[in-house]
Formats: structure tokens, sequence, C-alpha cells
């Protein structure tokens, strides 16, 4: 059912209409049918928000409701595509219409024609409620698909089809309602879920700053800010890359296009390290660049979230990366002036952090309705002026999530690599996950980390010191810590996003680098007397572990031939020095 209007006023991306409409209606606007939502209502007038660039458009023009909320097509053939905000297929439309998107232009998100081999895992007569598998399809070599009851679906089986299908076939029917291969879900509402649950497995992402100090366990939420230049596109790329979530979501919501043809172009050359296939085959890219339409990038982050809900209700562990949520802010606070409404702080709308907390809200650890245990992990980059992190978004973000890992454009500049400040950095996660770090190394783990974030914090005190009085004020026991936490910033903390084996770091060798470094630390404080620290850097214990990260991952499954070696070298530096 559609009902019909027309135009009477243009702002920029909002159009004001005479229109019979409910909140969040899907309208096609203007001769172009123009993709949009209605946003606000004002007695007879509605007031839409318009998907696409609205030149040319005119009043009298009209407008067409089709009485239905913002949805995205979910299915098999999500995996290794690239959509634009509102789901629509850019390698497609690139096919058939080249560089530039036409105005107006409708694409199926999952190809109607293909069809997929559906195994059933219910027989006839069965009951099933929502959210329940009915079968499964290989979507690809790295992932199965397995094929959901819609929410709010319940009842018997009453007939279920093996075989080869297309998306819009029937292969099932609950008490005679058909049941096909994708469903729709409107994007702004949460899908339903058994339980959340507090997340306790930790996203393993081989980045020893974040494994190691700043903990994100699956199902957290986290923020990555900092100035430009920094790094967080690249931080967001390593965590897509080695992370150990099942399937990945990759958001560009307002980036340069520079920064997203990187991603468009790395991501399918890029080699997935669990199972040689491409990373693409278990990845989703929402690309909405800041010349693309500003309303679309408002919705786009709302697109990806619903995307990465669809797989974890399959039982699967979704890492979601948007960058940034600065720019969807800011196409927030564009919207919100075009409406005229009351501004809030630096003109953002007054319900920012609503709309950011709703957003991080939906990530999670939880129970499907299936009673599998799955999770989405949510990585929000922030976009600070000029890296100031006192302006409204990143504070917003802060009274939200759990880790932050704060950018530093010294660290960058040095080429220090993540260039994430351990000083302003943390994560509340730490009893979350500690237990099964410990399972995975052993039981000094916590206080391992917690000796090394009070050195690193000490190491800062004496270089105030230093800067006053110079090195030979301070004793011989600070001396010792001074070298020890250069180490540990040097030698552990930066990684060589480049070499094969230092790229990524398991936590078994994360625990014997640092345990190692601790170890030498306190022979020379056990030690003092007679010690010169002056030839420590050039000692085979330090050359050993700077070698330790370009070492074989997998040597480090049985930690007791290194941790022998280890011990020796230390012994022998201590009486060298």
């Amino acid at each position: 059912m559609t009902t019909t209007g027309t135009i009477t006023k243009i702002a920029g991306p909002v159009v004001h209409a005479d229109l019979n409409g409910s909140m969040n209606d899907i309208v096609r606007v203007g001769d172009e049918s123009l993709l949009g939502e209605i946003i606000e209502i004002q007695r007879d007038t509605k007031i839409i928000q318009v998907y696409e660039d609205t030149d040319g458009l005119k009043p009298g023009e009209p407008v067409t409701n089709t009485e239905e909320p913002l949805s995205v097509t979910l299915g098999p053939g999500l995996l290794g595509n690239v959509y634009d905000g509102t789901q629509r297929p850019l390698d497609n439309i690139y096919d058939e219409h080249g560089t530039f998107i036409p105005r107006g232009i409708e694409q199926p998100s999952i190809n109607p024609d293909k069809e997929w081999t559906f195994n059933q895992t219910v027989e006839t007569g069965d009951k099933v409620e929502q959210g329940d598998i009915i079968g499964t399809v290989k979507e690809n070599n790295s992932i199965t698909h397995k094929v959901l009851v819609p929410p709010g679906h319940n009842g018997t089986v009453t007939t279920i089809h093996d075989g080869d299908h297309t998306v819009t076939d029937t292969v099932a029917e609950i008490d005679d309602e058909p049941i096909t291969l994708q469903q729709e879900w409107p994007v702004r509402r949460p899908r339903p879920t058994h339980r959340t649950k507090s997340p306790t497995e930790p996203l393993i992402t081989g980045q020893r700053i974040l494994d190691f100090l700043f903990p994100l366990p699956k199902g957290g939420v986290a923020a990555i800010p900092g100035p430009f230049g920094a790094g967080k596109t690249v931080t967001q790329q390593q965590l897509a890359k080695w992370c150990d979530a099942d399937i990945i979501v990759y958001i560009g919501c307002g980036e340069r296009g520079n920064e997203m043809t990187e991603v468009l172009e790395d991501f399918p050359e890029l080699e997935d390290p669990k199972t040689g296939e491409p990373l693409m085959n278990r990845t989703v890219l929402v690309a909405n660049t800041s010349n693309m339409p500003v309303a679309a990038r408002e919705a786009c982050v709302y697109t990806g979230m619903t995307i990465a809900e669809y797989y974890r209700d399959q039982g699967y562990d979704v890492a979601l990366m948007a960058d940034s949520t600065s720019r969807w802010a800011e196409a927030m606070r564009e919207i919100s002036g075009r409406l005229e409404e009351m501004p809030g702080e630096e003109g953002f709308p007054a319900y920012l952090s609503k709309r950011l907390a709703e957003f991080y809200e939906r990530a999670g650890a939880v129970t499907t309705m299936n009673g599998d245990d799955a999770s989405i992990t949510a990585v929000g980059a922030v976009s600070p002026p000029g890296g100031d992190f006192s302006e409204p978004v990143t504070q917003n973000t802060l009274r939200i999530v759990k880790a932050f890992y704060a950018l530093d454009s010294d660290l960058a500049d040095k080429r220090h690599f993540p260039s994430i400040n351990w000083h302003d950095s943390y994560s509340l996660y730490h009893e979350n996950v500690s237990e099964a770090f410990i399972e995975q190394t052993k039981d000094e783990w916590p206080e391992l980390r917690n000796e090394t974030t009070s050195l690193l914090q000490r190491e800062k005190e004496l270089l105030d010191i230093v800067q006053l009085v110079g090195r030979e004020g301070l004793s011989d026991d600070d001396k010792i810590d001074l070298d020890i936490a250069r180490i540990i910033r040097e030698d552990f903390l930066q990684q060589d996003a480049f070499h094969p084996t230092d790229t990524y770091c398991p936590p078994q060798k994360q625990y014997h680098i640092i345990k190692t470094i601790h170890e030498l630390r306190r022979s020379l404080h056990s030690n003092l007397d007679g010690i010169d620290l002056s030839g420590l850097r050039d000692t085979d214990i330090v050359q050993y572990i700077r070698d330790l990260k370009y070492e074989d991952n997998d040597e480090f499954n049985d930690l007791t031939e290194h941790q022998d070696k280890a011990d020796k070298l230390i012994d022998d530096a201590t009486e060298a020095l």
C-alpha cells in the first residue's frame, strides 16, 4: 500500500512534503524517485531526510510513501560484498552504470538469481520458534550460513525443501506461511536475543598493547580517538585482519575517499590467517565516503550493525569496526540544523549522547534465541578536531565504552605502531578476561600487567625529574627502572605491522617476552652493587628480547625451553654488568 503527496519545501537533504505517513516510513521523492525517510511530523507536513543528492529537486514534485521502514535484506550472499549506507551493492552498480551512482537507482542487495544448496536440519511436523535454525547453506569455504526462523514466527513446519534455491524461493512453510532464504529487518530496531551476558572471553587481537595492557572481550565496546594521521584507520584494519572474530563488518562512515579506497583495495588481497582464504570471504564492507550524501551517512552505522546482529543470531562472534563515529555525529548535526532544532554543545544535537548509546548498546555478548553463545564487539573510531579529547563526541563516547585507546600523534610521528598512548588509554575489562588469559599462559599474567603499568607510570615521573636534574641525579634503582621501561616501550609495546611474525603476537609469546623483561629487572635490582648500566642494551639478553618478536609464533606453545634460555642469559648479563 502506498500514498502520494507533493514537495512543499527543500533545504539541502531535508525535504518537506504534504503527505500521509508515520515516523521512519521510507518514501520515494521527486520525479527521479530518490530514497528518503520520514524523520519528523508537523501536523500534515512530513519532514524527510533524503539519502541521495537533491540537486534539481523542485517543489510540487511527487512524494510516494511506501509505508515501510528503512530495512536491510539479510541472507546468504552478504559476505564479500561492498554496500553503501542504504545497502545498495556498489560493485553491481559499478558494473552496470560506471563510477557514479545514478540517482534513484534500485538494486537488489543480494543476487536474486544465484542458487544456493539448502540442507534442512528440521523435519516436517517439527515445532520451531523464532531464531531456530531450519537449515544451512555453504556461503563460502570459510562460513556456513544458518537459515533462521524469522523473528515473530512460531509454529509447526508444514513443508521443507532440500536442494538448490534462490534467496527468494520458498524453502519451508511454518503453519503454511512461506519462509525464504532471505529476510528483511528494520535497521533502527535491534534484533531480539534470549538474554545478554557479561563478556568473559577475550578478543585476541595479536596486538601486545591491547591484549596485555588494555584487553577487549568478545562483546565489549571500545573507542579509538585520535587526531588526523595518528593511525585510527590502520589500527582498525589491523584489528579486522587479526582478531579472532568469525565475521568482520567494516563501516566506512564519512571518511575520505582515499582512505576507503585503501580498505577496498587491501581487504580483497589480504589472506585470512585462519583459513588461508581471502579475508573478504568473512567480511562485509559498508562504504559511505565524505562525498556521498550526508543523510545516508547517518543511516550507514545502523545498516552495518543490523548485518552484524544477523550473523550474531547465527551463533557467530562478530567484530564491527565503525570509522568514524565523529563523521556520523557530524551528519546528525547537519540534519539537525536543517530541521532548525535547538543545538547542543558545539552545534551537535541534544540527542547526540542518546544516539551514540543506542548504537554501542546493540553490541554485547548474548545467548541467541536458539541457545547459542555469540557476540558483537564494536570498535568505533573517533576523530576529534585537532586531537581535542574534550570535544562532545569523544566525551559522550567515553561515558559509554569501557575500553578507550587514545592515539598519540607524537608516537605516530616516531613510527611507533600501534600509536596508542599507554598513559591516556584504559580498559575496564581486566577482571572479565583475566581468567581466560591465565588459562592460555600462566597465573602471573595479571601480576605482570600491573607491574608493567606501574613501571610505565614510574618512567613518566622519572623523565620529568631527568629534565630538571639530569640522569645522574637518579638513584641506581631509578636508572634500572628507566632502562627497563624503555625496553618495554621499544621492544614490547611497539610492533612491526609488516613483519609476518611480529604483526600478530599470540598471548603465549606476549607472556614470555614481558616475563623475561621483568625477570631481568628483578635480577638487576637484586644485584645492584657495582652494576654499570651503560652496557645494558648491548647485552645478549636485550638482543634476545628484541629477537623474540620475530620468532615463529608456533614455537611458543611450550615455554620451558625458552624460559631456560632466558634465565641463563639474564644470569650472564647480570654477571657481566
